[in-house]
Formats: C-alpha cells, sequence, structure tokens
C-alpha cells in the first residue's frame, strides 16, 4: 500500500476498546472504498481489529509496526 490514506486517526495512549470505537466511528463518517490509518500503541489493538473487521466488512489491508506505534490500514466497504 503506497498511497496515503484518506483519514488519519491518532488513538495512542488510549486503551482498548477505545482505539477500535474511535475507528468503528470514523469509519461510519467515510464513504465507500475509501481508506483509513489508525495509529495506536495498544498492543491489544492488533488482536481486536481483525474479528471486528471480519465482522463489519471493512477490509483491513494490513498492519504495520513502526517502533511502539502500531499502523492500522483499513479500506472501508
Amino acid at each position: 500500500m503506497n498511497e496515503q490514506p484518506d483519514l488519519v486517526i491518532d488513538v495512542k495512549g488510549l486503551h482498548c476498546p477505545r482505539p477500535l470505537l474511535s475507528a468503528k466511528q470514523t469509519l461510519e463518517k467515510m464513504k465507500p472504498g475509501q481508506t483509513l490509518e489508525v495509529i495506536a500503541t495498544d498492543t491489544s489493538t492488533k488482536s481486536s481489529f481483525p474479528p471486528y473487521l471480519k465482522r463489519s466488512g471493512d477490509e483491513l489491508l494490513k498492519i504495520e509496526m513502526r517502533g511502539e506505534e502500531i499502523h492500522i490500514y483499513i479500506k472501508k466497504k
């Protein structure tokens, strides 16, 4: 994924489920096909996002570690 995301939310310092809830609220406002980057520091986000996205139908593009930050890329269904 080389293109820039349409929206970026910074949820660093928040603990689950708050990063997931923030992403869910943001995705609800987005148009189909847009991409969202979530920047988090809570390691549980790596395991909580994939099952949620499977249920929501939104596409998990990738999860990337950058030092202490977790970058989650999601494509709105």
